[in-house]
């Protein structure tokens, strides 16, 4: 199925203690660019989850945005420093004992007793507690990031694919309208020649009067310009190009920039018989086929 290179998708679940959300988004780029925005103590995952991307999507300028937030406290080890408390009391101790009584350090108006400190006085000494968190369990944690991830890649692939069909459904009508276009040229084109013919016949007579012309040198004249103006071999090519990207939107996969190779070739086609055609008819119709061509041209800069 056709797909855009825009979309957006998002999957969010508790799955133990976590909180996990992830959100994708993206816009048009040339090749895929992958940007993942997740915390630093999570950054081990970054590689899988641009692998398990890669796997759904071949262009677009792609970001993940994943978010994990604790929903409840997870035990922790805090054990007291004994070295550095004993630091703390001996420096104390020392400072004490080596000035006045009016300079002596005192805890809650009352002298520091060496023997025992109290609590709030510890709790505002640093190093003195040692907290070690629990760890997370990196498996754990991965397979259940990659589980969200997972359902948001599907909402963000879907939401691409929707917006496919709708660049499909415009791509394919202005299409139609291109090969209208050409069954008038193909129509038209012809009847320049006679038309030549006509006008020189008309010219030579006002010029030579009852003089007789020469019917051969007239058509002689006609088959040139006939040759200069012929138009056959692009119309062809342009009905070519039609039927290949016709099948190209029907076909799976990332086909943008075969699409976009084919709308430089339509292009082509459609400026030669511009050069070649001199005709007030024609040239309003090159006129229009360019139009299409250049709307189509801007829907497929947005297809994979």
């Amino acid at each position: 199925m056709l797909r855009s290179m825009t979309g957006y998708g998002r999957a969010q679940e508790q799955v133990d203690n976590r909180d996990i959300l992830v959100e994708i988004r993206s816009v048009n780029s040339r090749y895929l660019e992958q940007n993942i925005r997740i915390g630093r103590s999570y950054g081990y995952m970054e590689e899988e989850l641009k692998s398990l991307l890669k796997t759904l999507v071949s262009r677009g300028k792609v970001e993940i945005g994943v978010s994990i937030t604790l929903t409840e406290g997870k035990k922790a080890d805090i054990r007291v420093n004994a070295d550095i408390l004993k630091g703390y009391i001996d420096a104390m101790t020392e400072y004490n004992q080596s000035v006045s009584t009016k300079y002596a350090l005192v805890d809650d108006d009352k002298e520091i007793d060496c023997e025992f400190f109290k609590w709030r006085t510890m709790l505002h000494l640093p190093d003195v507690f040692r907290v070690e968190k629990a760890q997370d369990d990196e498996d754990e944690v991965r397979a259940a990031v990659l589980g969200v991830a997972e359902k948001a890649i599907t909402a963000f692939v879907q939401m691409r694919e929707a917006e496919g069909e709708k660049l499909r459904e415009d791509v394919l009508t202005r299409l139609g309208t291109l090969a209208k276009c050409i069954a008038v040229v193909e129509e038209e084109a012809p009847r320049l020649t006679e038309k030549y013919r006509e006008r020189l016949y008309t010219k030579i007579s006002d010029l030579l009067g009852s003089t007789t012309i020469d019917e051969q040198r007239i058509l002689t004249e006609a088959a040139i310009f006939s040759e200069k103006t012929a138009v056959d071999e692009e119309t062809v090519r342009l009905r070519s190009h039609l039927s290949q990207m016709e099948t190209l939107l029907n076909e799976e996969g990332a086909v943008g920039r075969k699409l976009d190779f084919l709308v430089q070739e339509m292009n082509r086609e459609v400026n030669t018989i511009g050069s070649k055609v001199q005709d007030v008819n024609i040239t309003a119709i090159v006129v229009e086929m360019k139009s299409e061509i250049e709307k189509i041209r801007e829907q497929i800069q947005n297809i994979e």
